[in-house]
């Protein structure tokens, strides 16, 4: 008989604790695992650093795994009908250790670690054994606790409708990284670091410079200009001087003009000779104006290329996550910046979108998650996961040619918790510069999905070097609007911004 149903038997309280106890000591297995109170299970062995979480929905279970296998277990409580949580593939976003919800009565979700910043998230909670929160994912609140500190940000949290488990995948498909660059990365990394940075120094010292010339240039410009007027005036006026010597009848007349031609000639010819010698005088400041102006634009240049080139050494250094979707035939590339957002969170980088070949595009592929577990010689032992009907995770690999000129940019670098996602489903409006990829089940409940309101679409301008891997330049988020609480008595909300 199911625990649950003896706990629900009106039996005496003695003897229903009893009964619990034997059950709970018959299905004890401590040379596998230690198991703890709710239900909870640790792995007998020293665990590592969790790489991904599996909620199963069915079984209202969550399972983390480490690089050689499942770690920690707990039941769960996920959304009730009509607030169902929604089955697909998240990573933690945001983590916040007293979390209170500012719709329900300030309700407390502590240990929440963000899914979605539309409110899905896991956190501690009550568990009454079945499927009872607003969506999120209610675990024991010890275990949440518990879980806290090891997770991290960008964590793959896959949940199913079903039971899934990781298995052991190959594939010639998946990334194989140099181990040479893998090493080197770092290196790079920080000597490019140094290069953007002295780029950016020099575009400030280009920039006065080019002003100062440009200044002088300016002034010299402008003392040629009246140069040139008095020349034309003394040239105008040996014209008419000229012209009245040549009208003259009488030779006192004849006299008077010649003397007259003689001054505007002397005039003229001064007013050449200054003109000369200022034009020898201005024109190198000119072309030093010139030239600086050419040396700021080549600073600038530099520095965006360098910028560019520091920023892909950087993320090199972190894992890299592809997403490629059936429905829009599309491959998408993620890695975090690392570069906090003020409202919380962290950008991720997402400047590679490119088009790709998927053969029998009209047939289903399924939901595959690809995850690198760890370092394995010179390449990576990967695990595969599939949680929607469609082809088998190898055949849905053999549909796809992943773009060549994308291979080379990110394979060389791959490490492990890199991951490769192949569905049917379009990237959720969710996913943004502030998400790694958030993709949902459409043939699947997603209640407590549409039940929040979606995050707006985040406009991005790329930061000042822009290109592959660059960082985002945003503007602060709007604030959530204003809301009238609901004042009904809440045990535990799951609905935050």
């Amino acid at each position: 008989m199911p625990l649950s149903t003896v706990l629900r038997v009106r039996f005496p309280a003695t003897t229903a604790i009893a009964a619990v106890c034997a059950l709970v000591a018959l299905s004890a297995d401590a040379s596998a695992t230690k198991s703890t109170r709710f239900g909870e299970e640790t792995a007998a062995r020293d665990a590592g650093e969790p790489l991904m979480a599996i909620v199963s929905i069915k079984s209202q279970q969550v399972t983390f795994y480490d690089a050689e296998g499942w770690i920690l277990k707990a039941p769960v409580s996920t959304g009730t009908k009509g607030r169902e949580t929604p089955a697909g593939v998240f990573a933690i976003l945001q983590k916040n250790i007293d979390h209170r919800s500012n719709l329900y009565d300030d309700a407390h979700m502590p240990h929440m670690q963000r899914l979605t910043w539309n409110g899905i998230a896991m956190h501690g909670g009550p568990l009454p054994g079945y499927a009872a929160s607003h969506g999120c994912v209610r675990m024991p609140y010890g275990f949440a606790a518990k879980l806290f500190d090891t997770t991290s940000i960008g964590m793959r949290v896959i949940i199913s409708p079903d039971d899934s488990t990781p298995v052991a995948f190959s594939h010639p498909a998946l990334l194989v990284p140099n181990a040479e660059a893998v090493a080197a990365a770092p290196a790079r990394a920080e000597s490019l670091a140094l290069e953007a940075e002295e780029a950016a120094k020099a575009v400030g010292e280009t920039k006065k410079l080019a002003k100062t010339a440009s200044r002088e240039a300016a002034s010299s410009k402008s003392t040629l200009r009246k140069a040139e007027g008095q020349k034309a005036s003394a040239d105008a006026a040996l014209a008419a001087a000229e012209k009245a010597l040549a009208k003259a009848k009488s030779d006192e007349a004849k006299a008077r003009a010649e003397e007259q031609r003689l001054k505007a000639a002397a005039k003229a010819t001064e007013a050449a000779t200054k003109l000369e010698t200022i034009k020898a005088e201005v024109q190198p400041k000119i072309d030093a104006a010139a030239n600086a102006t050419e040396a700021a634009k080549a600073a600038e240049t530099k520095k965006a290329d360098t910028a560019k080139a520091a920023s892909e050494a950087k993320l090199a250094l972190e894992p890299v996550s592809i997403y490629i979707s059936r429905a829009t035939q599309k491959l998408y590339v993620r890695r975090n910046t690392r570069k906090p957002w003020p409202d919380g969170g962290e950008v991720f980088d997402a400047t590679i979108e490119v088009p790709v070949a998927i053969r029998d595009p009209d047939l289903p592929i399924g939901t595959h998650v690809f995850t690198a577990m760890a370092s394995d010689g010179a390449g990576l032992r990967w695990s595969a996961v599939s949680i929607d009907a469609g082809d088998n995770a190898k055949n849905a690999l053999d549909r796809i040619s992943i773009p060549s000129d994308v291979l080379d940019r990110i394979a060389p670098t791959a490490l492990p918790r890199s991951s490769i996602i192949v569905s049917d489903e379009p990237l959720s409006k969710e996913t943004n510069y502030r998400t790694e990829f958030v993709a949902v089940l459409s043939n699947r409940p997603q209640g407590g999905f549409k039940t929040r309101k979606p995050t707006p679409p985040p406009v991005i301008k790329p930061w000042e070097g822009g290109g592959f891997f660059s960082f985002f330049d945003q503007p602060a988020p709007a604030p959530a609007p204003d809301r009238r609480r609901n004042r009904t008595k809440q045990v535990q909300s799951d609905w935050f911004w």
